[in-house]
């Protein structure tokens, strides 16, 4: 009796069971998800660092803390044209005539110091007598050049000031390809424009500068740049300063997609130099060098297409001083690995004349290392004053190079290296200009120059060519 009730309370149970389940079954229809192969299912990387946010996309912080210390920049000044005119020769003697007209530019600048001082572009401000800077706020001030580093494309200001918004420095050597920033400029006048971009290559060289000494390694965006941008801020997303704007490829002048900028572990050391020394303390390794591609390596039988490979040393310079040899491959400096022309210029310019620097190169296959003491232009290791160097009618002066003279078609000529405030600036004459010709005579070095003036009462004549192969002759007063 008892065993046929537990059966029954048994079957009853299940039954219950049953039409509980035939009932939620009815009433809810739980939908079966089948996963196929071709479904893509979220995926969790577990490898990535705990700092690495994907999600960071938004710009407004940085752009919030660094557009009002973009500044907008206008120079303005009177450039002295001289035109062949025989009517002038009959009537005065001289077979020219001086026009002057007024130019006016525009550009962008940066503000790194609550004091007001101020990074541009040196193409930027390059001949201006006046320069006036608005801020974002609509205040103006007249601007002091500070100095300028035609090497680099690099001017510093200053204006009266105080508790002025500017941008802290940030790290351009931590920059990663694919990773987003930001540039803050004025485009075509617009003031306080902010576009993104990604950092699309480093340690770019385009050959844009005329200094013989250019060190050229732009960071590549894609950012969006146009006329007025130079001498803006490219900014990381925190809203630090990794680069100074300067230039776009474009068939057209506008922006086509690639845009360039200065990375800032080269415009904080000249900014230094400026403000401590007034001059660029620019250190050399005296080497004359050559990027590595496939064919050199095999001409070579370098055995690597790794590194920069060195063409020849200077007699004087400290690269021989230290050991290094001509037919050697530069791997590194300090440790940090150098790929191309670029790179070691970049790496090198980060350091004064007197300063050690390790460097690793590879001969006859195998790695050595060389610690090596840089030096000035001049091939010593002392610090370089603006006094120093030789100053004739307010510019400075450089001789020409075999290479300079085959390439300008010349024999002889003196070049110009900085033009600052008198008589040459005032005339219109730039930097990179080569005197061949002062009141008829052959110049071949400063000496020549200042015998001429010295000799010269009344007016100069100048006859010279600029690096873009444009005859030019100015004139003026003594």
């Amino acid at each position: 009796m008892n065993l046929k009730r537990f059966f029954g309370i048994l079957l009853v149970a299940m039954m219950g069971g049953l039409i509980s389940l035939g009932l939620y079954t009815m009433v809810f229809r739980p939908e079966t998800h089948i996963v196929t192969a071709t479904e893509k299912v979220p995926v969790t990387l577990t490898s990535l660092s705990s700092v690495f946010d994907t999600s960071i996309t938004d710009f407004t912080y940085a752009a919030e803390r660094t557009v009002h210390a973009v500044v907008h920049v206008k120079t303005q000044a009177v450039m002295s044209q001289v035109y062949r005119n025989p009517i002038y020769e009959f009537f005065y003697g001289r077979p020219y005539e001086e026009r002057s007209e007024p130019v006016v530019g525009f550009g962008s600048g940066v503000i790194i110091s609550s004091d007001g001082y101020i990074v541009t572009n040196n193409h930027v401000i390059d001949g201006a007598e006046k320069i006036m800077v608005t801020l974002n706020d609509n205040r103006e001030f007249e601007a002091k050049l500070i100095g300028t580093d035609p090497s680099t494309d690099i001017a510093l200001l200053k204006i009266d000031g105080k508790d002025l918004p500017f941008i802290p420095w940030g790290d351009s050597d931590k920059l990663r390809l694919g990773q987003w920033v930001l540039a803050v400029g004025n485009p075509f006048n617009l003031t306080s424009t902010v576009t993104a971009g990604i950092v699309s290559a480093k340690g770019r060289n385009l050959g844009i500068l005329d200094d013989q000494y250019r060190i050229e390694s732009f960071i590549q965006t894609d950012a969006a740049l146009n006329k007025g941008n130079s001498g803006g801020a490219l900014v990381d997303l925190k809203g630090e300063l990794v680069g100074i704007t300067s230039a776009i490829i474009s068939p057209s002048g506008a922006y086509a997609g690639n845009s360039f900028a200065i990375p800032v572990s080269i415009v904080r050391k000249v900014v230094e130099d400026l403000m401590e020394y007034g001059q660029v303390q620019r250190a050399f390794l005296g080497v004359s060098i050559r990027n590595i591609d496939a064919q050199l390596a095999k001409d070579k039988g370098l055995g690597t297409i790794s590194g920069v490979y060195v063409d020849g040393v200077n007699d004087n310079g400290a690269a021989k001083e230290a050991g290094i040899k001509a037919g050697d491959v530069i791997l590194n400096v300090n440790g940090i690995k150098v790929t191309s022309s670029a790179e070691l210029q970049e790496q090198i310019g980060r350091y004064r004349p007197g300063q050690k620097v390790n460097i690793a190169v590879l001969r006859d296959n195998k790695e050595k290392q060389f610690d090596v003491v840089l030096r000035n232009m001049q091939g010593t290791t002392g610090v370089v004053k603006k006094s120093d160097l030789v100053m004739v009618l307010g510019a400075t002066f450089a001789p020409l190079t075999e290479q300079e003279k085959s390439k300008l078609g010349v024999s002889n000529g003196l070049r110009v290296v900085e033009v600052g405030k008198g008589k040459f600036r005032d005339a219109g004459i730039s930097n990179g200009f080569v005197i061949t010709r002062v009141n008829n005579k052959a110049i071949n070095s400063v000496n020549d120059l200042n015998d001429i003036l010295s000799k010269t009462k009344g007016g100069v004549y100048i006859e010279g060519v600029y690096p873009n192969g444009m005859v030019a002759y100015y004139a003026f007063g003594l």
